[in-house]
């Protein structure tokens, strides 16, 4: 029996996703700005990078897995499952009592992450004929491009100890404001959509669950912070870096080969190798994947960029990301409404991406003595084609498969945008930290260093010798700091001494900041022409997709699909 839902019960389940998934784009800005503070509150800097890898892990780990169950078990179920988990996970991040508990409560909260981002885009396939889909997936590219904006923002308000309700709030509201959003979305669901019913007994293929969680969890810590996560276990063993990410390496390899042979076999294979037979799927995971890494490259290294170069604060940097934001919405919504008006969508992802790969291309002009309004026309453009392309990614797989295999194929497209955003960053902060490091051969004998060198703080500020610690230095806050406590060690010395000393301090201070700045913007102008590389690249593949026609009959949603 089919089930058919009005369009009052589709636009309040759309409502609830759309929340949902807002909540899990917007955990991935928002706890940026609340990191200094939980670092500072658990004295526990070594684990810094844990906080943010044990989400990012569980999230990539769960996503494929995710959306092959909802084709098995409904994504009303899996749904409600993944809004609970967040809100479970949110609520003991706020409660942790240490930094152990934190990062095992983060890692819970990605798996509800994960669960979500599967189901998100897939349930608009359920719910609407692929002729209504593009403007639906234009909104839900928009809710990415607002949570970019807010996250930072809001992440700064109630972690910098604002008033809620009579209540103050710090770093632990970053996680709570999730929870009464996530019970106002389970509720929804549970309410409005299908009622669960299966004509067959689900076959889950563990083998395959299990070889992917292993290969995709290592490739992960392989490339992310991997020497910092590993740090003590590497002084351990005397293993190098090098090393371990060959053994490493050596794991993807057998796990990856292990998931192949398994998937041949399953009956139901959680990612079903048949769709790599598929001309456009094909395309699309190779498109998703070099957009994934192109777009972590401008839009990372940009906000560094505004930070370092322009001197903006970590809040001021999300701000000055607005025009992008501004051209990602209006691109996405539009570029929805028209697809789902005329039934055709390859023309605008040939567009965009050729307009976002040129703007990515523009960023490699940037230098520190560049307006800020240039870089805001260059952002408006790079976000337009941005949101031109994001929606029609799931649009073409969706348009490819059947009803059973949506879960599992839509997913895939966040799985290999996910993967290789997170190989990118790790790949670009190698060539940053390169560059810089070839720029500043001689950074010892600064006279800015030297007089550091000599401090007593030198403990706190770090290795002196590594470029991520010369970037710091460079930093506003840290810069403030640094001069606070120069002027603490002068303030016994006469007037007029203290006065010399303090304009001398300062000097060398700038000197040091101009050359740091000259050296960053130099180095970040290869990762922007990296980026635009590989986003050619895929420009190139997406003039092969072969666009299908847009079916304008609504989908026959069972309750067993939903």
């Amino acid at each position: 029996m089919h089930h058919h839902l009005s369009l009052r019960g589709k636009l309040i389940i759309m409502l609830s996703v759309m929340a949902s998934l807002f909540l899990v784009a917007l955990d991935q800005t928002i706890i940026s700005t609340a990191l200094g503070k939980i670092v500072e509150d658990f004295n526990a800097f070594s684990s810094l990078s844990w906080i943010v890898t044990a989400y990012l892990l569980t999230t990539t780990v769960t996503i494929p897995i995710a959306g092959k169950l909802s084709d098995l078990y409904g994504r009303k179920l899996l749904l409600l499952i993944g809004v609970s988990i967040f809100a479970i996970g949110s609520l003991f991040s706020g409660l942790s009592g240490n930094i152990d508990q934190l990062i095992w409560a983060r890692a819970f909260q990605g798996i509800g992450g994960g669960i979500i981002t599967a189901n998100a885009f897939t349930i608009v396939g359920d719910l609407f004929a692929a002729r209504e889909r593009g403007k639906w997936q234009g909104l839900l590219g928009a809710v990415f491009g607002i949570s970019s904006l807010v996250g930072p923002l809001l992440g700064g308000w109630l972690t910098d100890g604002n008033t809620i309700f009579g209540l103050t709030t710090d770093w632990r509201w970053t996680f709570y404001i999730n929870v009464p959003v996530a019970i106002a979305a389970f509720t929804m669901i549970a309410i409005f959509s299908p009622t669960l019913r299966h004509a067959k007994k689900p076959r889950v293929d563990y083998k395959g669950a299990a070889a992917l969680t292993v290969a995709l969890a290592t490739l992960i810590l392989a490339v992310d912070n991997t020497e910092v996560i590993f740090a003590d276990f590497m002084d351990a063993t005397g293993l190098s870096l090098t090393g371990l990410r060959i053994i490493m390496g050596t794991i993807v390899a057998v796990a990856t080969g292990l998931f192949i042979y398994f998937e041949r076999k399953a009956l139901e294979p959680i990612l079903p190798l048949r769709f790599f037979k598929n001309h456009n799927f094909r395309l699309i995971m190779g498109i998703a994947t070099l957009f994934g890494v192109g777009f972590m490259g401008s839009i990372l290294y940009l906000t560094q960029f505004n930070q370092q170069v322009f001197g903006a604060t970590p809040t001021q940097s999300g701000l000055m990301l607005l025009p992008m934001v501004a051209g990602l919405m209006a691109a996405s919504i539009g570029s929805g409404q028209i697809i789902s008006r005329i039934g055709k969508y390859k023309i605008f992802m040939q567009v965009g991406i050729i307009l976002a790969t040129i703007m990515v291309a523009m960023l490699t002009t940037l230098t520190p003595e560049t307006p800020y309004y240039y870089e805001a026309i260059i952002m408006v453009f790079l976000g337009i084609g941005l949101g031109l392309v994001m929606p029609v990614m799931n649009l073409v797989v969706q348009s490819e498969f059947k009803q059973s295999d949506l879960g599992a194929s839509t997913s895939s497209i966040q799985l290999f945008r996910g993967l290789g955003s997170t190989v990118g960053i790790a790949v670009f902060g190698s060539l940053l930290t390169a560059g810089i490091a070839s720029s500043l051969t001689n950074i010892e004998s600064n006279a800015y260093i030297q007089t550091l060198s000599n401090s007593a703080a030198v403990k706190q500020i770090g290795d002196l010798s590594n470029s991520n610690t010369l970037l710091t230095l460079n930093t506003p806050d840290i810069k403030s700091k640094i001069s606070e406590g120069f002027d603490k060690s002068v303030a016994h010395l006469p007037q007029p001494v203290r006065e010399q000393a303090a304009k001398e301090f300062d000097k060398k201070q700038n000197e040091y900041s101009s050359i740091i700045t000259h050296a960053f913007a130099d180095s970040i102008r290869d990762i922007f022409l990296a980026s635009a590389v590989l986003m050619g690249v895929a420009a190139v593949m997406v003039f092969a997709i072969k666009e299908r026609e847009l079916a304008t009959a609504s989908p026959n949603v069972t309750p067993g699909e939903m």
